[in-house]
């Protein structure tokens, strides 16, 4: 596959992505910029990913890009915390405070040390789903879910940055380790859905060096 490369004397394939998950999350929306030599055929660029990764990792499709940076159509996410053994009226409760807080302070270290940052204003939904089990594979334990919609912001936060501040509203301590996957991330609507960032190039017909 004819990627291209950057200039100067460590040359680096010319890939870039857009607000990558967190380490230990898992994710069914991640986006990547990979700039080509020449014109590619979007279907066999996709083949070519896909054969190459590890199982597991799947490259869904793959479209040119008509113009814009992809990080600028990444906007918000939205993602699905799974609560092993949390109340789900606790976590109600949990819930209610987060969301009538005007500010919620939270630490986290960074690169630049440690950090305190509001989680609260960067979240523009968070809902209870109703209670399930926990994964397959797992001892059956009542499971609370919640789906949180996060707009992008500098610092970021992340769904540990949302736990981190229903502890801090109402003392909620899941007892074991949460299950966080990606659902969605891409361009927020004024209705706050969002939208995939792909969408608006999906007439391309090839994917050439940008």
């Amino acid at each position: 596959m004819p990627i291209a490369f950057s200039q100067g004397f460590t040359p680096h394939p010319k890939i870039s992505y857009a607000s990558a998950a967190p380490t230990g999350v898992g994710s069914e929306a991640e986006y990547l910029e990979i700039g080509l030599r020449e014109p590619v055929d979007p279907a066999r660029l996709r083949d070519a990913l896909d054969a190459a990764l590890s199982p597991g990792l799947d490259v869904l499709d793959a479209v040119e890009a008509a113009g814009g940076s992809l990080a600028d159509r990444i906007e918000a996410s939205r993602w699905r915390i799974e609560l092993p053994d949390v109340d789900p009226a606790a976590l109600e409760r949990a819930v209610t405070a987060f969301t009538a807080a005007g500010e919620i302070q939270v630490e986290r270290m960074t690169k630049q040390g440690r950090r305190t940052f509001d989680a609260r204003a960067a979240v523009i939904a968070i809902d209870m789903l109703p209670p399930s089990e926990t994964p397959s594979g797992e001892p059956a334990v009542p499971c609370a879910i919640l789906e949180v919609v996060v707009r992008q912001v500098t610092p970021s936060v992340r769904p540990d940055d949302v736990l981190s501040g229903l502890r801090v509203v109402a003392g909620l301590e899941p007892p074991v380790p949460p299950r966080v996957t990606r659902l969605a991330q891409g361009t927020l609507t004024a209705q706050g859905e969002i939208v995939d960032p792909l969408d608006a190039d999906r007439d391309g017909a090839t994917i050439g060096e940008r």
